[in-house]
């Protein structure tokens, strides 16, 4: 952790002549005021007023009176950036008009549940692989669903991709970020970029930073980086994944060597908070109208409730891997969400399992998908909502949801959501007029 000073040092040492102080909306979307290096120590001290009512699901006009307050901890330099316009960037808390801690900042949300887990003893860490697609832009420098390359899983290609992927691998390794591996995924112009894992309140202020850097180093190379879930009908869509794992006493909390797996008691209650609410968090978790595209059989990404050790096509994963290398593996989360309220649910959800006792059907590792409804009711296989409508009506009836994110975010966030996924359904699409219109 940095003090004021040692940033204040570091800034004049590093010759940096602006400071990004950024924060996020409800959605996940990264807001930004930028100050003069000059600037920074006032910043410090006494914030920066902002008018929350322009921020979406922040505050009313009413109480619209805001403040950023820097997390020296956050410090970092961009280091695409040199000379006259050298940058660095802070990440900010948000303070109310009556100087506390404001409810409706998503980081905050994570904090309180971190807080949580630390009573019970535990450190929480994440490890997130987000994958991404780049795709073209026209004439005009705008996005176009045209994929920069024609190729497939773990291929070796030599493009623009490439180059874009190793480049933004190598802008995140100098801000400290210990990339674990990238390649090329399934679709044409897809990729992934996996970290090694931290805690996980880190883990999600680097998710907010790696979409930032990947737009920012795609765009230089003329390619627009898209974490839409589905952009390219036919195609797998981009998935989110993310590892979880407890710690106590610098001990794995989910291991226990001579249990079932490998695992503990511990992992499987949490295994089971996981599952037992997977349908009330999945409407944060995969949180646009386009995620329920990617959540269909066939294409990788998980449909059905249930765990597994190999089978991928799971809700949760244990991978291979134990003593302090075992984890879970979360697999319908999406990079079109916000990280901090993704991480929250998911860490909530699984320390519920663990207060609650909730033992965990058995692992199913056979492939789901090609199992029929009554094969999959006799094993207590249930799915995930099927769309993004579904999803909010599990999330609105589910206190623990609103006991997670807050009244303030709940209440926002639905709203929201809802008016997306009217506007959504009430629109004719291509589909209707070129299949139904010729014959009814």
């Amino acid at each position: 952790m940095h003090s004021k000073d040692d940033v204040l040092e570091e800034i004049e040492k590093e010759k940096v002549k602006f400071i990004q102080m950024t924060f996020t909306d409800i959605l996940g979307t990264v807001k930004n005021v930028t100050i003069p290096s000059e600037k920074l120590g006032k910043a410090v001290d006494e914030g920066i007023f902002f008018d929350g009512s322009s921020v979406l699901g922040y505050a009313t006009i009413e109480e619209s009176d805001m403040r950023l307050v820097p997390d020296p901890g956050t410090f970092l330099i961009l280091p695409w950036t040199n000379n006259d316009l050298k940058t660095a960037r802070f990440l900010c808390n948000i303070y109310d008009s009556s100087g506390k801690r404001f409810e409706g900042d998503p980081r905050y949300v994570l904090e309180n549940v971190v807080r949580k887990a630390k009573e019970m003893g535990h450190t929480a860490n994440a490890g997130p692989e987000y994958e991404f697609f780049l795709l073209n832009l026209d004439e005009k420098g705008s996005p176009v669903p045209k994929p920069s390359d024609s190729g497939g899983y773990f291929d070796l290609m030599r493009d623009r991709g490439d180059s874009v992927r190793k480049e933004i691998v190598m802008y995140l390794n100098k801000m400290g970020f210990d990339v674990e591996a990238s390649h090329h995924e399934v679709a044409p112009g897809q990729h992934e970029i996996d970290l090694t894992y931290s805690d996980i309140v880190t883990s999600a202020d680097r998710v907010t930073m790696m979409k930032y850097v990947t737009k920012t180093i795609a765009l230089r190379h003329a390619l627009y980086a898209t974490f839409m879930p589905k952009p390219i009908f036919g195609e797998n869509g981009s998935g989110m994944h993310v590892h979880l794992s407890l710690v106590k006493k610098g001990e794995n909390v989910f291991y226990e060597k001579k249990g079932r797996h490998g695992l503990s008691k511990n992992a499987f209650y949490f295994l089971g908070g996981l599952l037992k609410y997977a349908k009330e968090t999945c409407a944060v978790l995969a949180s646009c109208v386009n995620s329920y595209k990617r959540l269909v059989p066939g294409y990788e990404a998980p449909v059905y409730i249930s765990w597994a050790n190999r089978n991928r096509s799971a809700l949760i994963r244990v991978p291979a891997g134990r003593e302090m290398k075992t984890r879970v593996e979360v697999r319908n989360p999406d990079p079109a969400g916000n990280p901090y309220l993704q991480f929250a649910v998911m860490l909530a959800s699984g320390l519920k399992g663990m207060e609650e006792k909730i033992v965990p059907p058995e692992p199913v590792e056979k492939d789901i998908y090609r199992m029929t409804n009554e094969e999959r009711k006799k094993l207590g296989i249930g799915s995930l909502p099927s769309n993004l409508g579904e999803a909010l009506y599990y999330m609105n009836k589910s206190s623990l949801v609103k006991e997670i994110i807050g009244e303030h975010l709940f209440k926002h966030y639905l709203y929201i959501k809802h008016k997306e996924w009217d506007d959504y359904r009430t629109r004719v699409t291509d589909w209707e007029i070129e299949k139904l219109l010729p014959i009814l």
